[in-house]
């Protein structure tokens, strides 16, 4: 695992990344089973929605708030705004049935 933005960043990094990490592998393979019907594709991702919000969301709020802090302190936060202005996200465009 790599380190983050800023050093006092990198243990909160490192709490969320385990955290992500283990939560995915439980997250991929009930998936792909999961994935045969809409509704209950749906299902499962509320669920497991629900279980890394409650495993995982308050470190990853943290760590967050952190980085969002370095880059406010480093002054890249100008330069984020500038690039979302002259190269917005654009919603996606829905599938085509």
């Amino acid at each position: 695992m790599s380190q983050s933005l800023s050093p006092e960043c990198t243990p909160l990094k490192k709490v969320y990344d385990s955290c992500f990490n283990s939560w995915f592998e439980g997250y991929l393979e009930p998936a792909i089973a999961a994935s045969t019907k809409p509704e209950q594709r749906t299902e499962y991702a509320k669920r497991k929605a629900e279980e890394f919000q409650a495993n995982c969301g308050k470190v990853w709020e943290q760590y967050k708030a952190c980085v969002q802090g370095a880059v406010k302190e480093k002054g890249l936060d100008q330069l984020l705004e500038q690039a979302r202005e002259e190269n917005p996200l654009m919603e996606p465009t829905p599938p085509s049935k």
